[in-house]
């Protein structure tokens, strides 16, 4: 094609601008052959006239389509150049806000400057297993192709990922490796993927900064290996580190800063364990503040901080080396602030000894001061003959101390990573890695020194070692398609290399001038001069000698020569370096030995490359060509190593591009980003690409795409390759233009272009057509319309002309009669005006007449009134002043009388008649009062009787003490020392009397004084409680005037919560068990695992949840009642039922209090066995002394008994005392009924019972105590008798006694003393626990109260509604504690009731078993016998419905019915038919009463099923044939249990079925907990089988066939989709047919059936729905078209198999409304509010998403624009949707198993012969 036919009038093209790189422009006129200037008009309508005789100028660059902008791989462009790219990446990532784009192979990732939710676990999950092209870009795309690459090929991999500072490498190289960690994690235990991702805050720390660019720039490059097994899990990792800036030490620029592990440690200096490095704030010190400000914005150093020791420690770092590590960072920061003081004008210099900075760098390494002091002030010089020590000037030291800085910090850096890649090490053997290398981009700044001179270094190899792989891609795409093909010409950086690298190049003489005693700067650039001045990579600044220019791949670049001599030889002095290796710290002196440097070559491939740092002259002349490798050599040489890796891996790039330098989010900068894109080999492989043919269609894409170019005769063939080689023949007449490959058609750059131009031609052509022929008919139609219309005028019109006349006419003939009646009314009303007039003359005449006579009458009338008023009112005034006159004399005379009868009563009441009187009144309070007189006399004389008692007692005590005292003195004159102890006991006693009586009046005083102040607090609160019941009934009526629709609203919504909450109860129980079955797989793995390993064939030990069930269940079913309550607690999670679910965390919780209550039990025993051990020692120990000893010690020990006793009753009176108290003021507070009063007054009697109680004990104690005294003084007598004389007879009797038998008694009576104290022992403890429990109760009354006092004033201030609110909210709360404490006695009780049972069951299982010893013979069983047994059968009216066997039969049953039974078998029969068979042996076990039979038989067949279970993991069929059949023998259980919950639908052939002796409601909960594992399973079988369906039949599926022509062009399918199999939606649908059927032939319940689709289909949406939020090829009106009717077609199915409810419908809402969402017009507001009030089952992030991504498929259709986006999320804003972009398609519902009970009876089941279960006998 010619430029005239391509550059033609509305052709849109890209011309040069300087502000924004390139600017778009639309051609107004034709372009001819010869033209001098191209005639154009911009977008902002301003003509605009482009060149075209200028020199160099050329015909700008021709635009994409509008349908291709915006494309996923640049590669895909028609016309690939600068501009394209450029304006597609900008489209992307401002209007899309997408960041990721493809390059071909290369991965471009534009930094936003913010956080996107586009890196959650969901979105590693939706990119696993996913094809590249396949998804939208991503980080994560590049990752899964690199790891399944290695997977599929066998080979290692590397991800490069470079860009200049502040691009994002180091964030993109961070989520490849979680990839990684989250995809390939560690099979074992080690969590090797957590240390991997862990050392990523430890390279931050110490090898990032912040620089102009970026607030976190890594300044070294590094190269991770993660290593996998041949499982492909990671088993270990390896990092080498390139050239690390070490010069950021001791200088840093401008706003820039240190390495972040400075700040880190000054911010956290204050820290006690730092107080020793002598550190401050970080602008203290000289090697932190040179750049101004040590903060940045958003970070706190003190935090990173703590990541970083954390990270230290989960690496495996030891709390002291990170503390010499800390040391050693301190250190450098002291050495950068040493004062250093010049002489003779800066010649000779010296640093102070006293010089604290100085002090803190030598006591923090451990080296010595005066040397260190002495060495970096001086030199040595070796010679031949003898050595010097020489001076440095000012000058020198400072860059001998900062190249000791550079060197210490390089070394630490080093040793650092050594231990990185130590912890990170594995002794497994590796099969292969995936190697990320994050390494610096291309720099180029104002100043460039040696640093930016071999990071350009190192991208030029990198770029070459790209092109090359780009490059041999292309060559691969076209061999394998069978293209011929030509040499492609590329840019080969391999001269500029060569410049740097090769033999007296750069390096070199670089080298060479550093071996130059005296080399300069200068020199050397002399010298570059003069080699490769005619170099076409080198030039040199015609303004400076110093400086000398590279022509890199991506610009030229100026670097100045000055330090880089000094930087490339790293000098630092060895007397420095000996210094250090002399410290006493082992690390520090580890630091700088020489055997770390002197690494083998074959070492140095496997270890990480380091850049080793050494003294000028080194002390051994051994190590000497070693020691002086020059910085550039050894980057050199690591530099290699990297690239021979590179080249022996398969490469994947991300190139991170910086937006803007004003780290702004969404902000593009056109210069900058072109600038990258050329620097970073992004327009290098567009040129690539555009050199041979970019743009690739498959036969069958292009035939749906182009087909409207075709004529009818070429479609009527069937070979659709061949005819569209014909097409292109035909179309475009140069050949070379486009190859046909085998499975594609290449084209050159521009030709899609083309075919779209046509394309479009021909669909204007035919859409003028179609508008010429609209047109005319739609004119054809108006005339119509017209003539139509002008008759109907014209008809209407003459109808209203003969209507007018006619009207004319009427009115005519209505005036004339009109005038007549006018005219003769107007006469008729002048005579009636002329007759009024006269009328109304007369009449006021005749009024004025009669007025005046009426005037003069009434003048007349009232004269009269006058004179009778005035008349009448001089006599009342006369008769007033005779009536005052009468009214005082009769007052005299009244008050004359009044005092004469005032005498008589005086004399009358000085009689006592009149006293009798008024004393009648007053007897019965003069009654009263004398009762309360008696009363108190009563108590007054019980208590002086008490008194009297005590009184009687004592002195008893004191006659019998004071007889005993005269006998001990007559029998033993001499021991005095024992009758003063005796005195002065008995003093005691008498004042513990005297002070139990002052005791005793004060409690008196004191219960007076109570009595009175509760009768008046009770009267007060009498006052409150009318009160209070006052406001209650006002309330209530309040509360009752309330709406009830209120009342059930709230009751729905709680009802709601409740449901809720029992759903995400149920499904965290599930949750649990599917952990638990996955860590029992796990272990079953692991145990085959070694069994294979070991090749040791024999028996293999049974799971761990078998052998833990069989020595849980070896004890008989009817355990101890300890077990037992446990037992019973576990029990109440089956019988409340499933509705009752929500309370299995209470019954959880009380488990545990039980556990807790069993161990104290257990140490309460195990101490009172200790005790008794000890007692038992101690009496052998007192039986072994003499008697004599004995009793002393009992003796002694009875009165401290006697003591302690004493003083617990002070004690208990004392608190006895308190709490009444307590109580008396909890009454005063108590505002309740007299319900709450008769409480107080029972605690009070209880209170009185327990204090007469302490007296009588108190009383007992005293009697014992006086006869204790009186034995020993009867045994200290008998023996100073037999001491006297042994025949003398013992006093106080009459007989003769025996010594030993008085010993006996004696020691008889002592027993029963120590009986008599423990018992008094027991009781006051159970006192004292009785005291405690009063308290307690007391204490809760007390807060109950004061909390209903608070709830009460505040209901008070509240508004009425509220207050009924509230009212209502505590009175459901009250009700609630009520049936919860009911509850719980209802628990205790039923928990009794099964324990006597339980007993019960025990009684009668010895009863029978006695019976039947007695009454039957046993008979030895033999084979023979049992087959007889087996042949002879019962008739079938005598089958009970149980099956019996023996017990060796029983492994033969298991491996018949569960092990090898197919579900073939048994398809003819009744469905579930195992589950019956077992429980009918079952049954019979429980018959016999046989429980060992029972718990053996259940468990073998949860183990067997869980065998099978495990051999048949990917089975659909057996899965659900078991989880069919175990559902049956727990519904089995339950029906024949004999609760009356589930014998509610059993006939009563069925309840004789039930089970009579044992409860087996442990084994229910464990088959349900085996059911929920099988349900897992088969929902994990289910969407494996279904999940590689989904996209494909949902998504891709062209259900409606004629919309395929409209699908997108241009996108780039990789090598790695080929072979990808596509299943259509009538496959998925067969599939789910099978699933239908199969589980309802096999018997599985209806409601798991829907429970199992609706958990399917919500992995469809999940999954579909994941898929169309990360692909912009289906987000097209097209594909919402075929996604709505593939959704129907579902729904469809649903409703043919009856599975409505569910709820399975309700899941596919999401993915209903995004399809509509795709339809719906998006344009105006209104469609944004149509939008919004639509998609409620979308979030916000959703919408938008899918807005972003939609794509026009037509260039008739119209872009999303981005204010119609904001105007969506304006309107969501206000929604609280979660943060998540895509569903948890792993998500798994909680499963319910609703009680299903059988309609058959078990004797009406009959066993097949294919089952061979000829040896279950029928009972």
């Amino acid at each position: 094609m010619s430029a005239a036919q391509l550059y033609t009038k509305y052709t849109r093209v890209w011309i040069p601008d300087p502000d924004e790189v390139w600017r778009s422009a639309e051609i107004i006129k034709d372009y001819k052959e010869g033209d001098k200037s191209l005639q154009l008009k911009l977008e902002d309508e301003t003509l605009y006239e482009y060149p075209l005789d200028l020199p160099g100028s050329e015909l700008p660059f021709l635009r994409n389509p509008d349908i291709l902008v915006g494309q996923n791989d640049l590669t895909a462009l028609s016309y690939l150049h600068e501009p394209a790219v450029l304006h597609n990446l900008k489209v992307r990532f401002l209007e899309s806000n997408h960041i990721y784009t493809y390059c071909g192979i290369v991965l471009v990732a534009i930094n936003p400057y913010e956080q996107l939710p586009i890196y959650e676990q969901d979105v590693i999950y939706a990119y696993s297993g996913q094809n590249m092209g396949d998804m939208d870009p991503h980080i994560f795309a590049v990752a899964e192709e690199a790891y399944k690459q290695m997977a599929r090929d066998e080979k290692n991999q590397s991800i490069i990922v470079s860009g200049e500072s502040g691009a994002g490498k180091t964030v993109s190289a961070k989520y490849a490796m979680r990839f990684f960690a989250t995809v390939g994690g560690s099979a074992s235990e080690t969590n090797i993927e957590a240390k991997v991702l862990a050392s990523s805050p430890i390279m931050e720390a110490i090898g990032n900064a912040k620089t102009t660019r970026n607030d976190n720039s890594s300044r070294f490059g590094k190269y991770i290996q993660i290593g996998f097994d041949k499982r492909y899990h990671i088993i270990g990792a390896n990092m080498r580190t390139y050239l690390l800036e070490k010069s950021r030490v001791v200088f840093q620029a401008e706003d820039e800063r240190n390495y972040h592990i400075f700040y880190q440690l000054c911010a956290s200096s204050s820290l006690p364990e730092f107080k020793d490095l002598g550190l401050t704030c970080a602008e203290d010190f000289f090697y932190t503040s040179q750049g101004g400000d040590t903060s940045i914005d958003g970070v706190d150093d003190a935090v990173d901080f703590e990541k970083t020791r954390h990270a230290f420690t989960l690496l495996g770092v030891k709390e002291s080396h990170q503390m010499t590590i800390f040391r050693i960072i301190a250190a450098i920061l002291h050495l950068g602030n040493l004062k250093i003081q010049g002489e003779r004008d800066g010649e000779v210099c010296s640093v102070s000894s006293e010089d604290e900075h100085l002090s803190n760098f030598c006591s923090l390494l451990g080296v010595e001061h005066s040397q260190m002091q002495h060495w970096l002030c001086h030199r040595k010089l070796v010679t031949t003959a003898e050595t010097y020590v020489k001076s440095m000037s000012l000058h020198q030291v400072v860059n001998a101390r900062n190249a000791l800085a550079k060197h210490i910090y390089a070394q630490l850096f080093n040793w650092i990573v050594q231990h990185v890649n130590k912890a990170l090490h594995t002794t497994v053997k590796q099969h292969s890695f995936i190697g990320v290398l994050d390494i610096y981009g291309f720099e180029t700044f104002e100043v460039n020194s040696f640093e930016q001179f071999c990071i350009n270094y190192a991208n030029e190899k990198l770029q070459q070692q790209f092109n090359s792989h780009v490059f041999k891609l292309e060559q691969e795409e076209y061999m394998k398609e069978g293209i011929p093909w030509t040499l492609i010409d590329f840019y080969d950086n391999q001269p500029c290399i060569d410049l740097i690298e090769a033999k007296l190049g750069i390096l070199d003489l670089l080298d060479e001038e550093c071996k130059v005693p005296k080399g300069t700067d200068q020199n050397w650039a002399q010298k570059l001069y003069d080699r490769h001045a005619a170099s076409q990579h080198f030039q040199k600044p015609r303004m400076s000698n110093t400086s000398f220019i590279v022509l890199h791949f991506a610009d030229k670049v100026e670097y100045q020569s000055e330090g880089f001599l000094e930087k490339n030889r790293d000098t630092v002095y060895e007397e420095q370096i000996n210094i250090l290796k002399a410290s006493k710290y082992q690390m520090v002196a580890d630091l700088f030995q020489e055997d770390k440097d002197a690494v083998p070559a074959a070492a140095v491939a496997k270890r990480t490359p380091r850049i080793n740092v050494r003294s000028a002259k080194p002390a051994f002349k051994a190590a000497n060509k070693e020691h002086r490798k020059t910085v550039g050599h050894q980057f050199r040489n690591s530099l290699q190593l990297l690239m021979e890796t590179l080249n022996a891996t398969t490469p994947h790039y991300v190139r991170c591009i910086k937006p803007n330098d004003e780290k702004l989010p969404f902000k593009f900068d056109p210069k900058r980003a072109v600038q990258q894109l050329r620097a970073c080999g992004v327009l290098e492989t567009i040129r690539i690409s555009a050199a041979g043919f970019p743009s690739r269609w498959s036969y069958s894409d292009f035939f749906n795409r182009y087909r409207v170019l075709m004529n009818k005769r070429d479609l009527s063939k069937n070979d659709k390759k061949q005819i569209c080689q014909t097409l292109l023949e035909d179309l475009i007449k140069d050949p070379d233009k486009f190859q046909f490959g085998r499975t594609k058609i290449f084209f050159r750059a521009g030709q899609v272009a083309y075919l779209e131009k046509l394309r479009a031609d021909k669909f204007r052509a035919a859409t003028i057509m179609i508008q010429k022929t609209v047109r005319g008919w739609l004119q054809r139609a108006r005339y119509q319309r017209l003539r139509r219309a002008t008759l109907a005028l014209q008809r209407y019109a003459r109808g209203h002309l003969a209507r007018r006349l006619f009207q004319h006419l009427r009115r005519t003939r209505a005036a004339i009669i009109l005038q007549k009646q006018y005219r003769m009314l107007r006469m008729r009303r002048a005579f009636l005006r002329v007759r009024s007039a006269t009328l109304t003359i007369q009449a006021f005449a005749r009024g004025m007449f009669v007025r005046r006579i009426y005037h003069q009458m009434l003048t007349e009338h009232k004269a009269t009134i006058l004179q009778k008023y005035a008349r009448g009112w001089l006599a009342r005034a006369r008769f007033r002043r005779a009536q005052a006159a009468a009214v005082v004399l009769q007052c005299h005379w009244r008050r004359l009388r009044a005092r004469r009868q005032l005498q008589a009563l005086r004399i009358e009441a000085r009689s006592a008649q009149h006293l009798k009187k008024l004393n009648i009144g007053m007897e019965n309070k003069v009654v009263q009062l004398q009762r309360k007189v008696d009363e108190q006399n009563k108590e007054n004389k019980l208590l002086n009787e008490q008194l009297s008692m005590l009184t009687s007692a004592h002195s008893s005590e004191v006659e019998k003490l004071k007889k005993e005292l005269q006998q001990y003195q007559q029998s033993q004159q001499g021991d005095g020392k024992q009758l003063l102890s005796l005195q002065e006991e008995t003093e005691k006693l008498r004042m513990e009397l005297e002070r139990a009586h002052g005791e005793r009046e004060v409690l008196e005083d004191s219960h007076g004084k109570e009595r009175d102040l509760l009768s008046k607090r009770i009267s007060d609160l009498e006052e409150e409680n009318a009160l209070l019941k006052q406001e209650k009934e006002e309330l209530n009526n309040r509360i009752l005037c309330q709406s009830e629709d209120e009342f059930a609203r709230n009751t729905v919504e709680e009802n709601m919560q409740m449901k809720k909450e029992l759903e995400e109860e149920r499904s965290r129980y599930q949750n649990l068990v599917k952990e638990y079955a996955s860590l029992e797989q796990r272990y079953d793995n692991l145990r085959d695992e070694m069994t294979i390993f070991k090749q040791t064939p024999g028996h293999r030990r049974n799971p761990s949840n078998q052998s833990s069930l069989e020595s849980d269940s070896n004890n008989p079913s009817i355990c101890t009642s300890e077990i037992g309550d446990t037992e019973d607690v576990i029990q109440q999670v089956e019988e409340i039922g499933m509705e009752k679910a929500a309370m299995d965390m209470t019954l959880f919780l009380k488990l545990q209090k039980r556990v807790r209550e069993l161990e104290l039990e257990r140490k309460k025993l195990q101490a009172q066995l200790e005790k008794k051990e000890q007692d038992s020692k101690k009496s052998q120990v007192i039986e072994i002394k003499t008697e004599v000893t004995s009793e002393h010690e009992d003796f002694a020990y009875n009165s401290l008994k006697r003591q302690e006793l004493e003083s617990e009753n002070k004690k208990l009176k004392n608190e006895l005392n308190e709490l009444r108290k307590a109580i008396a003021d909890h009454a005063t507070q108590n505002n309740s009924s007299n319900d709450m009063q008769d409480g107080y007054n029972l605690l009070l009697n209880q209170l009185k019972s327990a204090n007469e109680e302490l007296e009588v004990r108190k009383e007992e104690v005293l009697i014992l105590r006086s006869q204790i005294m009186k034995a020993a003084q009867q045994k200290e007598t008998g023996k100073n008798m037999e001491s006297i004389s042994p025949n003398a007879s013992w006093p106080n009797s009459d007989r003769h006694v025996d010594q030993e038998d008085a010993i006996e008694a004696y020691q008889g009576m002592c027993e029963t003393n120590r009986l008599l104290e423990a018992q008094l022992q027991d009781q006051r403890r159970e006192h004292e626990e009785e005291m405690e429990a009063l308290k307690n109760q007391v204490d809760l009354m007390q807060e109950e109260l004061e909390k209903q006092q608070q709830a009460f004033l505040q209901t008070l201030q509240l508004s009425p509604e509220v207050q009924v609110e509230f009212g209502l909210q505590q009175e459901i709360t009250r009700l609630t504690n009520e049936n919860l404490d009911l509850k719980e006695l209802l628990e205790k009780s039923e928990k009794n009731e099964k324990k006597l049972k339980k007993q019960l069951k025990i009684y009668m299982k010895k009863v029978q078993d006695f019976e039947a010893s007695q009454t039957m013979v046993p008979v030895e069983r033999r084979p023979h016998e049992r087959n007889m047994q087996v042949a002879v059968q019962r008739k079938e009216k005598d089958f009970q419905g149980m099956l019996e066997y023996y017990k060796e039969d029983e492994p033969l049953l298991i491996r018949n019915l569960i092990t090898d039974l197919k579900p073939q078998a048994v398809s003819a029969t009744v469905p579930c038919l195992p589950a019956y068979i077992l429980y009918m042996c079952i049954r019979h076990a429980d018959y016999i009463n046989d429980d060992q039979k029972v718990h053996s038989l259940l468990t073998s067949t949860i183990n067997g099923v869980k065998k099978v279970l495990k051999k048949h993991q990917d089975d659909f069929e057996m899965t659900s044939f078991w989880l069919a059949n175990t559902c049956r023998l727990l519904h089995c259980l339950k029906q024949y249990s004999g609760e009356e919950g589930f014998m509610t639908q059993n006939t009563a052939k069925q309840n004789e079925h039930c089970l009579k002796n044992f409860d087996l409601t442990e084994y229910r909960q464990v088959l349900g907990h085996l059911s929920i594992q099988i349900y897992q399973q088969l929902i994990n079988i289910a969407e494996g089988i279904l999940q590689p369906m989904i996209v494909s039949a949902v998504l891709e599926n062209e259900s409606i066939q004629g919309l395929s022509s409209v699908k997108p062009v241009g996108y780039r399918k990789y090598a790695s989709n080929a072979g990808d199999s596509s299943y259509s939606l009538d496959e998925m649908i067969r599939q789910l047919n099978t699933f239908h059927s199969i589980m309802c032939d096999q018997g599985l319940d209806p409601e798991i059936i829907q429970q199992v689709f609706k958990q399917l289909f919500y992995m469809i949406n999940a999954i579909a729905l994941n898929n169309l939020l990360l692909r912009k090829d289906v987000c097209s009106w097209s594909t919402g078209m075929q996604l709505r009717f593939n959704i129907s077609q579902l729904e469809e199915w649903l409703r043919g198999k009856n599975l409505q409810q569910s709820g399975a419908a309700q899941t596919l809402e999401p993915l209903i409304q995004a399809a509509q969402l795709l339809q719906l017009k998006k344009k105006t507001s209104e469609d944004a509010e149509a939008i919004c009030s639509l998609c409620t089952s979308l979030t916000t992030q959703q919408i938008v998403k899918i807005l972003n991504l939609y794509t026009p498929v037509n260039e008739f259709e119209e872009r999303v624009t981005v204010a119609f986006i904001r105007n969506i999320q304006k309107q969501l804003q206000e929604r609280n949707d979660p943060p998540q972009l895509l569903l948890d398609f792993k998500h798994m519902f909680p499963v319910l198993f609703p009680f299903n009970p059988s309609a058959i009876t078990m004797d009406s089941i009959h066993l097949p012969a294919s089952l061979n279960l000829d040896f279950l006998n029928k009972v």
